[in-house]
């Protein structure tokens, strides 16, 4: 099979622009040879396999040895050499080790999560985070990988290796997990808790040991300190709302917290339009239906109680076939010879169990729980590596104790004197080693007994944990969706309202309150209980309770409305045209009379209109209006074209002069609603303050049109 990159080009310019471009990881051949083995983690095996087979015909990275530690380790599909199978069938971190002994070989190793926990690669001095992994401490423990001291030689020249790298090419994702890494070390600061202060000082803590390095305004690399780490994510968290028009999960913290809530914040969620992927729309379901039934402690985390894992693996376990199959493997155990190693022993008896044990268990647990293939095997595995890691162990103990005996036998047959002593010796000596190798049976079938009777329950709590946080996951999701539906209204209500002293705490200070719960659905005290919580009758228990809130991320949503007012400040100038945008394309589409009109339609409909009337721009006595105004693009659009008409330019020669003559005697228009009417104006009226405070009222006013046309009765 034929794997192609979706965006394949874009694929090909990113590798071009690693080997060429300044700053980046090969670009010099000084830096290939400071990267001469490095470790790229991608999120899929089909786009690993994709990628080895682009470095392969790379004309820079074709040089390399390119490892695919992914998957089944094939570049496609054909069919297999035994030499290439033997490859294929090496374990990953061999073929990496095989690969990096020779002193003249680069190598890439590519990897989907192999080899990212418990294993150390001395060559590697970079890993290239090419995935969305975004778990601070898989993404810390993929990222020393590389972080290890090695020596190896270079020609004739013993080297030291100094540094490990890990590139990142999301800037804001990899700040982010170093500041949660940071503070989720520390119980005081971990989950958004603690002070700016304590924030800052465990970064810089972190920053001893994991540098982080980036580019300043003036193009040179440099160390970042902890308040850059702290400030940058900020900022491109911000950019980033701004242009997903307010619609980002950024702008929402304590999640978690709606499992414990009480029922009227389920009802205010649910007042929410839903809003995903970018696209608001309404819908019947109910958000976080059943959030109060998900089992979490009290930081909002899985936690399944140990009645119910009884319960369930005594129904799925509990019955006589069971009881044989545990009864035979212990009985196996026992009558398993351990001749002269116990690791080969040990070897055997979990084989035994594992064939047995694993399969039954999977079996009984898969129709009850609708596993999929994947996590059958998963599962199995599981099983397996922790009964071979505990047999070995015993095997480990015992074989050390045969190893003690064998060392005073020896010492004994030095020392002995005559035959009888020999033998005294030697009957000694097998004498301890037959009770060594009959505490190994014993243990080992201690052991068995122990893991037929703990599995079933293990296994039920980790399915168990996956069904909840897989509940969790999708109630929360719900809840952000619906938050969504109130985030998405924000940039209108600046549109609208805002100043530079709005902020999440006197968001609700700004609007009036009709406007507020007819643009949000919901009502400003529903709003400010999501905000800041508060006390609560429980209507179960009658109990006074206290609800945190606090849902929002304040210092997101602060600085995104910082962010919002200064794109909307360099947009105000309407009569620029070296911009492609306007702030409108920052807002996303409301209810169905805040749909914004396109710009490039609203120019092609102004076509249309001085097309069929020529010349209707140069008339300086000309009115225009719009009749149900919702961004103000129209009318900003006629303005334009008077305002750039050449004979307006004859008739009135000073700009200002122009300007005021448009906007005092040519241009008109009606909005439906109170928050439509302040986008309009504020928009027309941008570029000039004072004329609006002059003519807003005068010659723009909130009336809703469609009704007096529907009954007849509107008259122009």
């Amino acid at each position: 099979m034929d794997r192609k990159f979706v965006y394949d080009e874009a694929i090909d310019h990113f590798l071009d622009t690693l080997t060429a471009g300044e700053k980046y990881p090969f670009s010099t051949p000084e830096l290939r040879t400071d990267l001469a083995h490095t470790f790229w983690l991608l999120n899929r095996v089909d786009s690993a396999k994709a990628l080895a087979k682009k470095l392969k015909n790379h004309p820079v990275f074709k040089d390399y040895d390119i490892i695919l530690a992914a998957g089944d380790g094939k570049l496609d599909d054909d069919q297999l050499d035994d030499d290439q199978l033997d490859r294929v069938n090496e374990k990953a971190l061999d073929k990496v080790r095989n690969a990096t002994k020779a002193s003249d070989k680069k190598t890439i190793t590519l990897s989907v999560g192999q080899l990212t926990t418990g294993v150390t690669v001395g060559p590697w001095s970079g890993v290239l985070m090419l995935s969305s992994m975004k778990s601070p401490a898989e993404y810390m423990q993929a990222a020393f990988r590389a972080q290890n001291p090695y020596t190896f030689k270079r020609g004739d020249e013993l080297v030291q290796k100094e540094n490990a790298y890990v590139f990142d090419f999301d800037p804001t994702r990899t700040l982010t997990i170093f500041d949660e890494f940071a503070n989720d070390l520390m119980a005081e600061t971990s989950n958004g808790k603690g002070t700016a202060a304590e924030h800052e000082e465990n970064i810089r803590k972190l920053l001893n040991f994991f540098p982080v390095i980036g580019e300043d305004d003036n193009g040179k690399m440099v160390e970042l300190d902890a308040k850059q780490v702290m400030s940058i994510p900020r900022q491109l968290k911000s950019q980033e709302v701004v242009k997903r028009g307010f619609m980002s999960s950024f702008l929402f913290t304590n999640i978690s917290r709606i499992f414990t809530a009480p029922a009227e914040v389920r009802e205010i969620l649910n007042g929410l339009v839903i809003a995903k992927e970018g696209k608001a729309k309404k819908t019947d379901q109910t958000a976080i239906d059943g959030a109060e039934d998900v089992s979490v402690n009290d930081d909002g985390e899985v936690e399944i109680q140990k009645k119910r894992i009884i319960g369930k693996s005594g129904e799925l376990f509990g019955d006589k076939v069971y009881s044989d199959l545990g009864n035979k493997l212990v009985g196996d155990a026992a009558t398993t010879s351990a001749d002269s190693d116990f690791k080969s022993a040990a070897k055997t008896i979990a084989k035994q169990v594992n064939e047995s044990l694993s399969k039954e268990v999977t079996n009984r647990i898969t129709d009850d729980y609708d596993l999929t293939e994947k996590e059958v095997k998963k599962q199995q595995q599981q099983i397996e590596k922790e009964n071979e890691q505990a047999l070995t162990k015993i095997a480990d103990k015992f074989n050390d104790q045969k190893k003690v005996a064998e060392v005073n036998y020896k010492k004994e047959q030095t020392a002995a004197r005559d035959q009888s002593e020999l033998d005294d010796a030697k009957a000694e000596y097998e004498t301890e080693v037959e009770s060594i190798i009959t505490d190994f049976s014993k243990k080992v079938q201690e052991h068995v007994q122990k893991i037929v009777e703990d599995v079933p329950a293990k296994v039920v709590e980790r399915v168990e944990k996956k069904e909840e946080e897989k509940k969790k996951s999708g109630i929360e999701e719900d809840a952000r969706a619906h938050l969504r539906g109130f985030s998405r209204t924000i940039p209108s209500f600046i549109m609208a309202y805002g100043d530079k002293n709005l902020t999440l705490q006197n968001f609700d200070d700004y609007t009036e309150d009709d406007v507020f719960k007819e643009v949000t659905g919901i009502t400003e005290d529903q709003f400010r209980f999501l905000r800041d919580g508060g006390d609560y009758v429980d209507a179960q228990t009658s109990e006074k309770k206290h609800f945190d809130g606090h849902l929002f991320d304040e210092v997101t949503f602060n600085d995104s409305i910082q962010q919002f007012l200064e794109k909307k400040n360099q947009l105000s100038n309407y009569f620029e045209d070296n911009s492609k945008e306007d702030i409108f394309d920052y807002i996303p589409p409301q209810k169905t009379n805040q749909i914004f009109t396109p710009k490039a339609v609203v120019k092609h409909m102004v076509d249309d209109l001085e097309a069929n009337n020529p010349g209707i721009f140069d008339d300086p006595d000309k009115t225009f209006a719009d009749l149900y105004m919702k961004s103000g693009l129209y009318i900003t659009e006629i303005i334009k074209r008077l305002f750039r008409s050449e004979k307006m330019k004859q008739l009135f020669p000073n700009d200002h002069e122009r300007i005021k003559h448009i906007m005092e005697h040519q241009v008109y228009g009606f909005a439906p609603t109170r928050i439509i009417y302040l986008i309009a104006t504020n928009y027309i009226f941008g570029f000039d303050e004072n004329l609006k405070d002059n003519l807003m009222e005068k010659h723009f006013k909130q009336i809703d049109a469609a009704k007096y046309a529907t009954e007849g009765t509107l008259q122009v």
